[in-house]
């Protein structure tokens, strides 16, 4: 089966803007040759990298998802390790590597799920099960490690207060009349974080994957009754802030954003709807015959490790290994869910056209 690109969709990038590193903050590492090992041979993977000198971390751009905290800390714990990365964005990363792969120049990539299905088909990635890795759950890794999730990102209401007298609490409540001309989302024709709602909005409604048809009618009901002020090729976070957006339905790494980062404060209330939501998975794989593999693998180490973990918490992104520990500062600004069902890729991917044309039939 081969994934359609379009859900690729620069990663699903289109909801990101920059992430400063949040104020509550996890206790860092101490470095490597001082403090003990965050796991069972970490500094004899340090000295094997120490030879290579360096990791190049491919479409880790450091305003998304708190990349730049990891870069800091990575820094620290490992000296002399020279980190370089760049951001390009999933589909054209993986690309970019299937065009070199004869003689790769990078040696991490990340991207959306989907495109770890992606590349792992094409051949262009090697098997690595970090440490962490049997922590997380089947469908968040490839069965040899090719690739494996490291965070993921939830469908929630993010809510203007001052816009919105009675904050929706469940898909239910977002079709309600009261909700007319309030709601903005994404297109799931063109990017990955409407597609992830109308998945979210299908298994509210009953569906599943075999079964789209009470979401589309779900979809159908919301546009048909008026309460969709908009659909939006780009994010709208700045649009968002400003005012100018009742209930915008997104990943939930902008909301905290712009709840605690951006000067919205109480005004803006971030809510998992009631009967469950779909979290999006973003995953990282080892390059096929990279130039750094060592120094690679300490990279990717260090990303699944409790200490890289916290440092997505950080950042308002989920961690993906269950159970990690987080300081009572960092959890107390992040979103509990009553359900949260991880986006199963093959599936998803397999119904791609079906919903996107399904959607348009509704909605359009």
């Amino acid at each position: 089966m081969t994934i359609d690109r379009r859900i690729l969709l620069q990663g699903l990038g289109a909801s990101a803007l920059a992430l400063a590193a949040a104020p509550a903050r996890a206790q860092a590492p101490a470095n490597v040759t001082t403090g003990p090992e965050l796991y069972a041979g970490e500094k004899a993977l340090y000295e094997e990298a120490l030879k290579e000198g360096m990791v190049i971390s491919n479409n880790t751009g450091p305003t998304w998802a708190n990349w730049a905290a990891l870069f800091r800390v990575f820094g620290q714990r490992y000296p002399n390790i020279n980190l370089v990365y760049n951001d390009v964005g999933s589909g054209v990363a993986v690309n970019a590597l299937d065009r070199t792969k004869n003689r790769p120049q990078v040696d991490t990539i990340y991207y959306f799920g989907a495109n770890g299905v992606d590349a792992q088909r094409r051949g262009l990635l090697a098997p690595f099960k970090p440490t962490n890795f049997d922590k997380l759950p089947a469908l968040a890794k490839h069965p040899a490690g090719e690739w494996f999730t490291i965070h993921q990102l939830e469908i929630v209401f993010i809510v203007n207060k001052k816009l919105v007298k009675n904050v929706p609490k469940s898909f239910a409540d977002l079709a309600k009349p009261e909700y007319k001309g309030n709601i903005v989302y994404l297109d799931p024709r063109s990017t990955g974080v409407g597609q992830v709602f109308t998945w979210a909005a299908n298994f509210a409604q009953g569906g599943s994957y075999s079964n789209l048809e009470p979401g589309l009618k779900y979809m159908e009901q919301l546009h048909k009754g008026g309460n969709v002020l908009r659909v939006v090729g780009t994010t709208p976070y700045a649009q968002f802030v400003k005012g100018e957006i009742p209930i915008w339905v997104n990943f939930v790494n902008d909301g905290l954003r712009a709840k605690f980062m951006d000067g919205m404060g109480d005004d803006v209330e971030v809510v998992s709807p009631a009967e469950g939501t779909v979290a999006a998975p973003y995953t990282i794989s080892l390059v096929k015959n990279g130039p750094n593999p060592n120094a690679a693998k300490l990279w990717l180490n260090f990303i699944l490790s409790d200490a890289g973990q916290a440092l997505f918490a950080e950042g308002f992104v989920t961690p993906s290994v269950p159970g990690v520990p987080l300081p009572d500062s960092v959890k107390a600004r992040l979103i509990t869910h009553a359900k949260s069902t991880l986006l199963d890729l093959d599936q998803s991917a397999a119904q791609l056209q079906a919903l996107q044309s399904g959607w348009a039939k509704a909605a359009l």
